[in-house]
């Protein structure tokens, strides 16, 4: 089963509010996911992100593929650096 990280659009039209959640890549959008990881919002100022960093790890390391903007969402919180810490310990 290929497992995508990835964006799940929920909020009012015009007012986007975003999910990041676990999902089989087969599965629609805003459909059924495995597992959800965080949040990001952005309207906000500055644009608010929430990653559960253990879930995320647990999730890279199974070989769940982000998309691109979660992947750029995680290298801008800095999963990708806390991830490589766990593994060296």
């Amino acid at each position: 089963m290929a497992v995508k990280i990835r964006l799940k659009r929920m909020g009012a039209k015009k007012r986007p509010f975003y999910r990041i959640v676990v999902a089989d890549s087969r599965s629609p959008r805003d459909g059924r996911f495995i597992e959800e990881i965080g949040y990001y919002n952005p309207l906000t100022e500055p644009k608010t992100v929430k990653i559960d960093d253990e879930k995320a790890i647990k999730w890279l390391n199974n070989g769940a593929k982000p998309t691109d903007t979660v992947d750029r969402l995680f290298r801008e919180s800095g999963i990708y650096e806390k991830g490589k810490e766990n593994t060296e310990e």
